[in-house]
């Protein structure tokens, strides 16, 4: 049987309820969060001050229990980093307590696509008994430093991070930021954390080391927070293209510092560090290089995947009559110098299906929904100037893509 009521008893429950419900508890809080980049070079070697100095910062009495992580990828070229570290641990004893041998873990992309590893590390740092007061060392590229970021920012809540980037691409842009995550459910990043770490400290003898894909792939970022933020570093980019495709490590260094200032100014200055709206600026040319990352099973390097990005959104708002043909072509030509490829083949892939699974287009319905709210693409509207659209042409974009094929085609 259904029971109705009249409106005159429905109304009086309401009142009746309102009037034994308490008024909402308004809560608002602020947390500050500071961390510094530092810049040297043999960070472990026993005459460098700066790591123990920058522990003895924190103000905490007694040795400070720490886990090291190492990317393997280094260790060819770094045979005695593991040793160097431990010894380093030696002569500081009051300060440093290195609660096991340096953990040695893969690098590159696949450690983020590994979930057995998440689990390991996690295990590692329950077994040497860290605290929250004790910190977690990642030595190593993006990827893995993303990955060991995860761990430490969802064990105990929190763990103090310490990054010692060693790409160019970490020690400029990924390293020096506040995200962490891993990928999963074949998405770039679908599991992570806004967590800053303690410290950033940017070794430049790891550069030293590099081969030349890692080397030019941090520049890409570097041209693309220039492209958005600042046009003076664009042109010294430009003029320095063929120095850096060479391996110069003064203007290299110079690249990296300023890219980093640059990308720290925009995380404290523009208001919404943790992501919470829809803008990101900083993801300029990025939706195509996560698709494409994907697409290629990650044979592509993310540095390479966002010169290819770049090329691609800056093609497109030369199509929108947004960017000047010669400021296109600047940009264009500067990615080929350095040594960047325009174009490959994943990126035609089934333009005329928008919504196939392997489309490259596929890759806006994953980054409007890894942002959240409405699509927000950065597009440009002048060299050091970004414009936010929210709506885009896919036969723009595949004039857009075919332009880069052509040009591609006439450089090979």
């Amino acid at each position: 049987m259904i029971t109705s009521f009249s409106k005159p008893f429905k109304s009086s429950i309401n009142q009746s309820l309102k009037s034994n419900i308490p008024s909402p508890i308004r809560q608002q809080f602020a947390v500050t969060f500071q961390y510094d980049v530092y810049f040297t070079e043999q960070l472990f070697h026993p005459n460098n001050p700066l790591f123990a100095e920058m522990i003895a910062a924190d103000g905490q009495k007694g040795a400070r229990k720490l886990v090291v992580i190492v990317d393997e990828g280094l260790l060819p070229h770094h045979p005695h980093l593991s040793g160097q570290i431990e010894q380093y641990s030696q002569k500081h004893p009051n300060l440093l307590k290195l609660k096991a041998a340096p953990i040695v873990v893969p690098g590159g992309e696949t450690a983020k696509n590994e979930p057995a590893l998440i689990k390991y590390l996690q295990n590692q740092l329950n077994r040497t008994g860290l605290c929250r007061h004790s910190y977690v060392v990642a030595i190593g590229g993006g990827a893995m430093l993303d990955l060991v970021g995860y761990v430490a920012a969802t064990t105990h809540r929190g763990i103090r991070l310490i990054r010692v980037p060693t790409t160019v691409l970490a020690q400029n842009d990924s390293g020096v930021g506040v995200k962490n995550g891993v990928n999963t459910f074949g998405k770039k990043n679908f599991l992570g954390t806004f967590a800053p770490p303690y410290a950033v400290l940017n070794d430049f003898t790891f550069l030293t080391t590099l081969d030349d894909r890692d080397w030019r792939g941090g520049v890409a970022e570097a041209i693309k927070v220039a492209l958005i933020k600042d046009a003076g570093f664009f042109e010294e980019i430009e003029a320095q293209a063929k120095a850096i495709a060479n391996r110069a490590m003064a203007p290299m260094q110079q690249l990296i510092y300023r890219c980093a200032q640059l990308h720290m100014a925009h995380i404290a200055g523009q208001g919404d560090p943790f992501e919470m709206g829809s803008s990101r600026p900083l993801d300029f040319g990025h939706w195509v290089a996560h698709r494409l990352e994907s697409l290629t099973r990650y044979s592509l390097r993310h540095g390479e995947a966002v010169a290819i990005g770049i090329a691609l959104d800056c093609t497109y708002s030369y199509l929108s009559q947004l960017l000047s043909k010669a400021d296109w072509e600047s940009i264009c030509h500067t990615l080929k110098t350095l040594g960047f490829a325009l174009y490959v083949p994943e990126l035609s892939t089934h333009l005329d299906r928008p919504d196939h699974p392997d489309s490259l287009f596929a890759g806006l319905k994953e980054f409007q929904e890894h942002l959240g709210g409405e699509l927000t693409l950065m597009l440009l509207q002048d060299i050091g100037t970004g414009l936010e659209v929210h709506h885009v042409s896919f036969d723009r974009y595949r004039e857009a893509i075919a332009i880069l094929e052509t040009l591609s085609l006439k450089s090979s």
